[in-house]
């Protein structure tokens, strides 16, 4: 069989059907080449199709607090006074270019997760 590149989700559930029939298929075998085209094609399909945004920081900020069992204060050496926590958890003020800096190195977020416009 000849495969293409996957567009559709039809095209999709075929090259899963097949993927089920050859899956073991030895290595170096007919069979076995088209097993890794087929899993390079789905690879490259669920890639394009499944793209997972980003968290939005205010919500990956609190996440992180509760898993560290962190509360607003705990936070105030890295962002500035209680009230500062406060006013950014509750999106009445932005992040500063410092204080992404500092919330990276406190709590382990990603800095392209924190860069995020919310």
């Amino acid at each position: 069989m000849e495969w293409k590149v996957i567009k559709t989700e039809k095209e999709y559930q075929k090259a899963l059907k097949r993927l089920d029939i050859i899956f073991d298929a030895k290595k170096g075998s007919k069979d076995g080449d088209e097993l890794e085209l087929l899993s390079l094609l789905i690879d490259n399909y669920e890639k394009e199709k499944d793209v997972i945004d980003l968290p939005d920081p205010i919500e990956a900020i609190k996440f992180r607090m509760e898993q560290l069992g962190y509360k607003q204060k705990d936070l105030a050496g890295a962002i500035g006074l209680k009230s500062r926590v406060s006013e950014i958890l509750n999106r009445k003020r932005k992040l500063t270019l410092e204080m992404i800096r500092k919330l990276h190195e406190v709590l382990g977020i990603p800095t392209d997760v924190l860069v995020k416009d919310y």
